[in-house]
């Protein structure tokens, strides 16, 4: 009879233990599900802009940046241009205050680079993103991409937050000294987050 008592028990305690057992492992196995979908979360910041006009134009539109792994994607759609090519750069102060622009101050440049076409061998502003062409209707969309900047980090040679964007009327010819000799200031957004 003993014998008969004592096979259930052994039978109970084998499967107690089995269950424990299966349920650590589980366990173990969720944390490490759950570890690896939080270091695959990817942190995306994005900060949207109207443009203002500027010098009399009658130029608006909007700026977005969205910052997602270590890069930064402008997207500019704009109207109200003459038709053609114009520049559009990143410039130092936040400060869209002034009737011609101007309270931007120069081109942003922490570097201390000289004026040039973005990706020059011999340096470029970071703020020297180039000329778009604006269509017969005065419309455009600029797009531009880089890992250059960042939005809002500790990196100030990299943050684009207190800085403006402004629209020229002119071309940049990427050689003047100090902005590229891209004309009036026709629009403007301050990039404050």
């Amino acid at each position: 009879m003993k014998k008969i008592i004592a096979l259930p028990l052994a039978l109970v305690l084998i499967t107690a233990f089995s269950c424990k057992q299966a349920k650590k492992e589980a366990e173990a196995t969720s944390e490490d599900v759950v570890e690896e979908i939080i270091e695959e979360v990817v942190e995306v910041k994005s900060i949207k802009f109207s443009m203002e006009p500027k010098s009399d134009s009658g130029v608006s539109g909007e700026v977005t940046f969205t910052e997602e792994n270590g890069t930064v994607i402008m997207k500019a759609t704009l109207s109200g241009l003459t038709e053609g090519e114009h520049a559009i750069h990143i410039h130092e102060k936040a400060d869209c205050s002034s009737a011609d622009g101007k309270s931007t101050g120069g081109h942003w440049n922490p570097t201390f680079q000289p004026h040039a076409k973005w990706g020059a061998a011999d340096g470029y502003h970071k703020g020297d993103i180039g000329n778009f062409v604006a269509d017969a209707e005065g419309n455009a969309t600029v797009d531009f991409a880089t890992s250059e900047w960042c939005i809002g980090c500790d990196d100030e040679t990299k943050n684009i937050v207190g800085k403006a964007v402004i629209v020229h009327q002119g071309v940049d010819d990427f050689t003047s000294q100090p902005s590229g000799a891209a004309g009036a200031r026709v629009a403007c957004t301050g990039i404050i987050q």
